[in-house]
């Protein structure tokens, strides 16, 4: 799943992660106990290879669920989707009906905005770049050059998360991010130091949170800083573990009985789930799981779904 050059420097991007991590002042969340329970009749009419947990804590308080995902069973695949409506948006919910899917969780950031709406970041779908991976940010007249973490899956059943850029149709990682500090850019991306990317549908969206088993939140490298990314949200992730099993969790938030959580502790979770690798999907109001057609979640504390752009779609044959 990884090229053994990027296996090779585990241990100095470890090391610049801490630094990193000093140098912003984001200190390590410890655990965060959420008394995981396999998720009673939703699991009922699920094959054996897709597992749903609920979980807790009322202390914080937190209220999330995760879906274990077996991506090693042939008749088990997880792929990345995209409204086919006119205003390229739909609720997970529809997703899930239209495409006749057990699992679906929502996807990547996009502008809402926007008449059809447009996807923000990387968007590749059975080797068609459907929008290119988001190449620079600006902040304060100050142009930052990027490469955003992105969820990839390829033909063979495997799954990478990697900071991910893109070029006509070409997808490329990169070993760490541009290291970006808040006022101070870093140079152009230079590719010769990139590796083609091969994956048969990536979605990007960011940042970071989990590489090689330990918490590395990539938020200042990937510029989040400056919005509200960072911030306490509900959230959606995604992310697998090293026997394969792909991991995607909805936290919920906005409300009495769930406040959501920030990158760290969304991090904190992640790892505690076992995640090699794992990665930060849209929050907020966008943050749903539809399971065999029950929305499980409240999405921002209520049962209206948000329609979104892209997703991931579990399927089963």
């Amino acid at each position: 799943m990884k090229s053994r050059l990027r296996k090779s420097i585990a241990g100095i991007l470890l090391l610049a992660g801490a630094v990193t991590l000093a140098c912003s002042g984001q200190l390590p969340v410890p655990k965060i106990d959420m008394n995981w329970q396999p998720a009673g009749s939703l699991n009922e009419d699920l094959p054996d290879g897709i597992r749903v947990y609920e979980g807790s804590n009322p202390d914080l308080p937190l209220k999330a669920w995760y879906v274990r995902v077996d991506e090693i069973d042939p008749r088990i695949t997880t792929r990345v989707v995209v409204s086919g409506d006119s205003d390229r948006k739909e609720s997970v919910s529809s997703f899930a009906s239209r495409l006749d899917a057990p699992v679906v969780v929502n996807g990547g950031y996009f502008r809402m905005s926007a008449r059809p709406a447009q996807h923000v970041g990387l968007l590749y779908i059975d080797g068609t770049v459907y929008h290119p991976a988001t190449e620079s940010v600006l902040r304060d007249s100050l142009r930052y050059h990027t490469a955003r973490a992105a969820l990839g899956f390829t033909s063979e059943g495997d799954i990478d998360v990697a900071w991910v850029s893109s070029r006509n149709d070409s997808l490329f990682e990169w070993e760490w991010p541009p290291v970006n500090i808040e006022g101070s850019p870093s140079p152009p991306l230079d590719y010769r130091k990139a590796h083609v990317w091969s994956v048969r549908d990536g979605l990007a969206a960011g940042p970071a949170l989990v590489f090689n088993g330990r918490i590395q939140v990539t938020a200042n490298e990937e510029v989040f800083f400056g919005s509200s990314i960072p911030r306490v949200h509900p959230r959606t992730a995604a992310g697998y573990t090293r026997a394969g099993e792909l991991i995607l969790l909805v936290v919920d938030g906005r409300q009495p009985a769930s406040r959501g959580v920030d990158l760290q502790e969304l991090a904190t979770l992640m790892r505690d789930l076992d995640c090699v690798e794992a990665v930060n999907l849209d929050g907020g109001g966008s943050s749903t799981l539809v399971v065999n057609g029950v929305l499980v979640n409240r999405p921002a504390g209520g049962t209206f779904q948000r329609e979104v752009m892209s997703a991931l779609a579990v399927f089963y044959r």
